[in-house]
C-alpha cells in the first residue's frame, strides 16, 4: 500500500472512530438515565408492594393483575406511539412519553382500592407505550451495524442499573412510612416520578432528531456517518422492499415477537416476585433493597461483555439463543431449592441469562429492516413481547394463589424462555444483511 493510500485509510479510520465516541458520549449516558426512571416507574411497583398489599388488602391475584394490566395499555398503543415518533421527531415525541409517565407514576399514590390500582396502572402503560422501541429505532440512525449490539445493550444497562441502584432506594424510600402523612409507598410513587417530568422537559431540547442535524458532529463525521447508513438501508432494500404491511404481517416479525415474549415472561416474572422472594428470608424492607440487586450487578457486566463479543464475532443467534436456554434452565432449578442463599445464586445466573438476551436480541429485526417499516414491526414486537409482562407476573400470582408457593410459578415461567430459545435457533438470521459492505469492528 502506498503512503497516500495508508494516510487515506488511517484518515478514515480515525474519523470513524471520533464519530462514534461523540455520538456515544452525546447520546448514550442521556439515554440510559432516561430508561433507568422509565423502566424504576415501571417496577417500583415490586418494592411498594411491601407495604401497600397489606394495607390495601391486595391478594398475590389482585397485585398480579394490576402489576400486568400496564403491559394492556402498553401493547395497544405501541405501534401507532412509534409510528408517531417516526413522523414527529424524536425528541418531542420521547418528551411527551416522559412527562405524562412521570406524572401518572406519581398518581399512583393516590391508589385507595383494587380499581383506582388498575385504572392507574393502565394509564401508565398507555403513557410509556412506544419509550422502549422508540429508543431502539433511534439508535438505528445512529448506529451502523458493526456497533450495534454493543451501543444497544449500553442503553439496556439501564434495566439491571435500575435495580442495582433503583432497588435500595426503593427499600429506603420505604421508611419514610408516615412523614407527612404519606405512607412510605406513597411517598417512594411520588419522588420516583418527579424526576421524569423534569427530564421530560430537558429532552425537548437536549436530543437531536437526525444526524444531519447534529451540529455537535463535524461536516466530516456526518458525511462518514450517512455514507454508512445509506450503504445499510440500501443492502436491506435490495434483499427486503418492506412497506408498513409487509412489516407488520411478516411471519418472521411474529416469530421474533413470540421470541421475545418467552424472553419478557422470564424478565419480568423475576423483576416483580424477586423482591417478594427475597422478603421472606426474613430481611427488612431496607436489605431486601440490597440483596435484591445483586442478581443485577452480574448481570450487568455479563450483558456488555457478551454484547461485545457478539459484535466482534458477528454471530446474533447463539449470543440469543444459549442465553435463553439458561434462563428456562435457572427458572426451573430455582424452583426446587430451599436455601436462601443458593437461591441468590440460581437467581442470579437466571439474571446473567436474561441481560445476556436483552443485550443482543434486537441486532435480530434492525439487521433486515429498515424506515418505517421498521418502525412498526419493532413497536410490534415490544408489544406483543410486552404482553408476557401481564402473562409472567400473572401466571406465577395465579400459581401462589392456588397453591401457595412461589417457587410452583417459577418452574412454570421456565417453559417459556426454554420455547423462545428454540425459536430462534430454528429462525436463524440475516447475517448479509446486517453486515453488507461492513469491515469487521475493532
Amino acid at each position: 500500500m502506498s503512503p497516500s493510500a495508508a494516510s487515506a485509510v488511517a484518515r478514515a479510520s480515525e474519523i470513524e472512530t471520533s464519530t462514534i465516541r461523540a455520538i456515544s458520549w452525546r447520546l448514550i449516558p442521556f439515554l440510559v438515565l432516561a430508561y433507568f426512571f422509565s423502566y424504576l416507574d415501571r417496577v417500583n411497583l415490586s418494592f411498594a408492594a411491601l407495604q401497600m398489599n397489606a394495607e390495601l388488602k391486595f391478594t398475590p391475584l389482585i397485585f398480579a393483575w394490576g402489576a400486568g394490566i400496564f403491559f394492556i395499555g402498553y401493547f395497544i398503543f405501541e405501534v401507532p406511539s412509534n409510528l408517531a415518533l417516526e413522523k414527529f421527531g424524536a425528541s418531542k415525541w420521547i418528551a411527551r412519553i416522559m412527562v405524562t409517565w412521570g406524572i401518572i407514576s406519581g398518581l399512583m399514590a393516590m391508589v385507595s382500592g383494587e380499581w383506582s390500582f388498575y385504572v392507574l396502572r393502565f394509564l401508565l402503560g398507555v403513557a410509556e407505550a412506544g419509550f422502549f422501541p422508540g429508543i431502539i429505532l433511534y439508535l438505528t440512525y445512529w448506529y451502523p451495524a458493526q456497533y450495534r449490539a454493543r451501543f444497544l445493550a449500553a442503553f439496556a444497562i439501564a434495566v439491571p442499573i435500575s435495580t442495582v441502584i433503583g432497588a435500595p432506594i426503593s427499600g429506603l424510600l420505604l421508611g419514610l412510612d408516615g412523614a407527612m402523612g404519606l405512607k412510605g409507598w406513597q411517598w417512594l410513587f411520588v419522588l420516583e416520578g418527579v424526576p421524569s417530568v423534569l427530564l421530560g422537559i430537558v429532552t425537548w431540547f437536549y436530543l437531536t432528531d437526525r444526524p444531519q442535524h447534529a451540529t455537535w458532529l463535524s461536516s466530516e463525521q456526518k458525511a462518514w456517518l450517512a455514507a454508512k447508513l445509506d450503504a445499510e438501508t440500501a443492502a436491506k432494500q435490495t434483499t427486503h422492499q418492506m412497506t408498513l404491511s409487509d412489516a407488520l404481517s411478516s411471519p418472521k416479525v411474529i416469530m421474533l415477537s413470540l421470541i421475545y415474549f418467552g424472553f419478557v415472561a422470564a424478565l419480568y416474572g423475576m423483576q416483580f416476585w424477586l423482591p417478594t422472594i427475597v422478603k421472606a428470608f426474613g430481611l427488612t424492607n431496607a436489605q431486601t433493597g440490597f440483596v435484591t440487586a445483586i442478581p443485577y450487578v452480574f448481570g450487568t457486566i455479563a450483558m456488555i461483555l457478551w454484547a461485545r463479543h457478539s459484535d466482534a464475532t458477528r454471530e446474533r443467534v447463539y449470543h440469543v439463543g444459549l442465553p435463553m436456554f439458561l434462563i428456562a434452565i435457572a427458572l426451573a432449578v430455582s424452583s426446587y431449592i430451599i436455601d436462601p442463599s443458593v437461591t441468590m445464586i440460581v437467581m442470579t445466573v437466571a439474571a446473567i441469562g436474561v441481560f445476556c438476551v436483552f443485550g443482543v436480541f434486537w441486532t435480530l429485526p434492525t439487521a433486515w429492516l429498515s424506515g418505517t417499516a421498521a418502525a412498526g414491526a419493532i413497536a410490534l414486537i415490544n408489544s406483543i413481547g410486552n404482553l408476557a409482562g401481564f402473562g409472567g407476573p400473572y401466571l406465577i400470582g395465579w400459581i401462589k394463589d392456588s397453591t401457595g408457593s412461589t417457587a410452583n410459578g417459577l418452574l412454570a415461567l421456565s417453559v417459556l424462555p426454554l420455547i423462545a430459545a428454540v425459536l430462534v435457533f430454528a429462525g436463524g438470521h440475516e447475517s448479509k444483511a446486517e453486515f453488507a459492505g461492513q469491515t469487521p469492528a475493532e
